[in-house]
């Protein structure tokens, strides 16, 4: 169907099952897709929204404007029991998505509170400068070993590594155009010369047309499942023992900058955040960037 033409794979069938099945949904699917474009919302809300919207009508039958808050409420706390640490995505754009959902049917004074999750505080995976070089070594497609470099090496997202264009690299003043990101923003990062060079023997021996990394349909970029099973490749054949992410690289490239000297305001541009206090995370996982640092022990105990 043309009105889900762009929903990720996953998602699809499960909006599509709800099409089907649920009488009315197609007709509200449509209309949260105008006022998701028209907002000027990212088409992965149209998504996320969609996706949560879809499973709660399948669950009980019936669309959303006709489930009760103490159905919801059940539904959610159903979410928790599933696992030890629910999502808190799963929470929010479920919650998000019918709150959204009654705006549209002029329904606002119908509200659903957003469940507190208790949330464990851990700090970002980061890879250190010799992990970071035999990971981009272990592909054995020169495709996949320029990917993850690049990722890294401009702290992308991997919707964006996905999305870059050929014509979104410009090595005349070596910056990189990323387009229409998160909160439907560009911005413009540093191209590394060493990647320069990878990229540049990586377009002569695959010639790609249009993305930078093609995917297996003509015309289409790579999927960000099929980067995750390179990195998941990557990181067997060197046998990294941390729960690497493509994001890792990502958190890496942060946590790297401001190791090397560079201040927080400019890593927070650098990696599109909103607030500065998503990009403050990093300061309690970089090294500090001092001389003399040392640990008091050695001070109790002096060695020769």
């Amino acid at each position: 169907m043309k009105t889900q033409s762009k929903l990720r794979k996953k998602a699809f069938t499960v909006v599509e099952q709800a099409i089907h099945q649920i009488r009315g949904f197609k007709k509200l699917y449509e209309e949260l897709d105008d006022k998701v474009r028209l907002s000027g919302h990212s088409h992965s809300t149209l998504n996320n929204y969609a996706r949560k919207l879809a499973q709660l009508s399948l669950h009980f039958g019936k669309l959303p404007e006709s489930i009760s808050e103490k159905e919801v409420n059940k539904y959610l706390a159903n979410l928790a029991r599933q696992s030890k640490t629910p999502s808190l995505s799963d929470f929010k754009f479920t919650v998000y998505g019918l709150r959204y959902c009654y705006r549209l049917l002029g329904m606002n004074e119908k509200a659903v509170a957003l469940p507190k999750i208790k949330q464990p505080n851990k700090l970002p995976v980061v890879l250190n400068c010799d992990e970071c070089k035999a990971l981009f070594n272990a592909p054995e497609l020169l495709k996949h070993r320029v990917l993850l470099a690049l990722i890294y090496s401009a702290g992308l997202r991997a919707r964006e590594a996905s999305n870059l264009r050929i014509a979104d690299l410009d090595s005349g003043r070596m910056m990189i155009h990323i387009r229409q990101s998160k909160y439907n923003k560009d911005r413009y990062v540093p191209l590394s010369a060493a990647i320069l060079k990878g990229l540049r023997k990586y377009y002569y021996a695959c010639r790609p047309v249009e993305y930078l990394f093609n995917g297996n349909e003509s015309g289409s970029p790579l999927s960000v499942r099929g980067m995750q099973w390179a990195l998941r490749e990557a990181v067997k054949k060197c046998k990294l023992q941390k729960g690497i992410t493509l994001h890792t690289l990502r958190h890496s490239y942060a946590t790297h900058l401001l190791e090397f000297g560079m201040d927080i305001v400019t890593i927070k541009d650098l990696l599109g955040h909103e607030r500065i206090d998503t990009t403050m995370v990093y300061l309690h996982v970089a090294r500090p960037n001092r001389t003399n640092l040392f640990s008091p022990l050695d001070r109790l105990y002096k060695t020769d």
